[in-house]
């Protein structure tokens, strides 16, 4: 897939707020600082599509970006470490949990880890999370580029044994780099390919 167009739609704080269901929507997710923004930008081919921040925890809503016209990427806010009150972090796991749960049109969840970490528990309760629930979700390995490749094959073989602790099969894995490139083509003739589900 080769995406043209690209274009902010709108920012949410509610399920209610979001557009129309009436398209494939897929959301990426993951701790703080992941490299997120970076990512989104490197998928869609716009350096500035989403703001890159140093600083985590700067995205706070549900931020939906029409792809093609034909689809929506949607930026959530990051879990785990925010410069803000428990309070706020506790509103914005609530609103991320409604929106996952009940966007009937979410093919979806690409859940972002940093491949540099061994496995982090905030990250595995989250792919529990969303098994427990039915969730579709693929697990991104973001900033390759900062590792050699036997410091990446390691963590990932630790990913997938930790994951296999508890589940009888592994989700679908992607490698990723907004610096190289790579994982870009990868990831979409994967959401090229489940697009079609929409519609039939």
């Amino acid at each position: 897939m080769k995406i043209n167009q690209a274009e902010f739609i709108t920012s949410s704080t509610k399920i209610e707020q979001c557009p129309q269901p009436d398209k494939p929507e897929y959301a990426f997710i993951g701790r703080s600082n992941v490299g997120k923004s970076s990512l989104i930008n490197m998928l869609t081919g716009r350096r500035k599509l989403v703001k890159v921040s140093g600083s985590p925890g700067k995205t706070i809503t549900i931020n939906h970006f029409l792809i093609n016209e034909n689809w929506y990427l949607v930026d959530l806010p990051g879990y785990g470490f925010a410069k803000r009150s428990k309070s706020e972090r506790a509103k914005w796991e609530k609103m991320i949990r409604s929106y996952i749960l009940k966007r009937t049109n979410l093919l979806n969840v690409f859940l972002l880890v940093d491949a540099r970490h061994e496995p982090q528990k905030l990250d595995i309760d989250f792919m529990d999370w969303l098994g427990a629930s039915q969730i579709p979700f693929v697990i991104v390995f973001t900033k390759e580029d900062k590792l050699k490749k036997m410091q990446l094959e390691n963590n990932l073989l630790a990913y997938k044994r930790r994951l296999l602790q508890n589940w009888e099969e592994l989700p679908g894995l992607f490698v990723a780099s907004s610096k190289s490139g790579l994982g870009k083509e990868e990831i979409l003739n994967f959401i090229d390919e489940t697009n079609h589900l929409f519609s039939s």
